[in-house]
């Protein structure tokens, strides 16, 4: 299989889809790997470490997705890579359509299999492409967090750890699972005061476990969310419903609760966001205001840390990436169950259910898949 890995085009991102490390493997696999020159300088990755592994670069974009049979990307394509993909090519990345229904469209029109990293599910529910980047995004929340607290960044000029004499910051998380739990922890370690919100008790308990007294957690609901952001400095948004567009737990109107210069970071925004008041930034413009507070929505935060985001992502997923290679997409999509729940679109239908029911339209299920 010729697999291609073009340079990323959305605004600020520096990831790339594949390391070196990971070409070699499937160079080894017997495949053929295109990079296209200069994808992975932002990620400190040369085109000499990409041809010293086997990899072929490609000076144009258009020739790598004409020759590719398979294209793997780390954030969904842009309308005019859309454009390039040819008819019922594999597609491989993140791809987040409940928040780009252009995109969707585009891809049906080429009938492309679109197989997205944040859908694929292990059988205990878990998402193995999906939780490195939720990993480094709950960290991230945090930082960024706390930066935006500060005076000179429009912020209430609050500390989070506090100081002798001065009360730590309340930092509360609403979602309780890989971003949430990630949050908390860095949140806890800057010595802050958490609340960590949710609706699944088996996850509060075992944040409460792990962390005893320096944690408080609720159940999330318009009583416990409205008491906490009275008191919040930092809101982090952490919600995630598998292909679905994120609910909205805080209104316009639950916004005035919060005290003047108090920062929201909504890591929810990349499939909608749970604040009303969301909306996608990026890295170069990525705050606005609304009644005093400061919201951060980047929906690629784990790109400014490209030489770990690029890392994790490889070691995750590299091994779905070889099984297709190796067996083929009919035979993965019959054989291989976590892989398959993936698919997201295939010969101009949808078959994830949360995008179908997003936007009113009909689904397909695997077992009336025509491979």
């Amino acid at each position: 299989m010729i697999i291609g890995v073009p340079k990323e085009r959305t605004a600020d991102e520096y990831r790339v889809g594949i390391t070196p490390e990971g070409v070699a493997l499937l160079v080894g696999d017997g495949h053929q790997v295109l990079i296209e020159q200069s994808a992975g300088t932002g990620s400190g990755i040369s085109d000499q470490q990409y041809t010293t592994a086997g990899a072929i670069i490609m000076v144009s974009e258009e020739q790598l997705f004409e020759q590719a049979d398979m294209v793997v990307k780390v954030k969904e394509p842009t309308l005019a890579e859309c454009q390039l993909l040819r008819q019922q090519q594999i597609l491989f990345s993140y791809l987040h359509l409940v928040a780009h229904y252009d995109v969707m469209e585009a891809l049906l029109e080429k009938k492309i299999s679109a197989i997205g990293y944040e859908t694929v599910q292990l059988p205990d529910g878990s998402l193995p492409l999906l939780v490195p980047m939720s990993e480094i995004a709950g960290r991230l929340s945090v930082q960024i967090g706390a930066s935006f607290l500060q005076k000179q960044h429009g912020g209430k000029g609050c500390l989070l750890s506090g100081a002798s004499g001065a009360s730590p910051g309340h930092v509360a998380i609403l979602g309780s699972g890989v971003v949430g739990s990630n949050a908390a922890m860095i949140a806890i370690g800057l010595g802050a005061r958490v609340t960590i919100l949710g609706e699944d008790q088996n996850q509060l308990n075992q944040h409460k476990n792990r962390y005893g007294d320096r944690i408080t957690t609720l159940v999330a609901n318009t009583t416990t969310v409205q008491k906490t952001l009275c008191d919040a400095d930092l809101a982090i948004g952490a919600i995630h419903v598998v292909g679905s567009r994120t609910p909205l737990l805080v209104t316009q109107e639950m916004l005035s609760l919060m005290t003047s210069g108090s920062v929201i970071v909504d890591v929810s925004v990349d499939q909608g966001g749970c604040f009303e008041t969301s909306h996608p930034t990026t890295h170069r413009d990525p705050v606005f205001t609304i009644e005093d507070i400061l919201h951060y929505g980047v929906p690629n935060m784990p790109s400014i840390v490209p030489q770990t985001s690029t890392r994790a992502l490889t070691h995750a997923s590299i091994p779905m990436i070889r099984r297709v290679g190796k067996l083929g997409l009919q035979q993965v999509i019959n054989t291989d169950p976590v892989i398959a729940s993936g698919l997201n679109l295939f010969d101009g239908s949808v078959y994830c259910r949360g995008v179908a029911k997003t936007f009113g339209l009909k689904w397909k299920t695997l077992t009336n898949i025509n491979l």
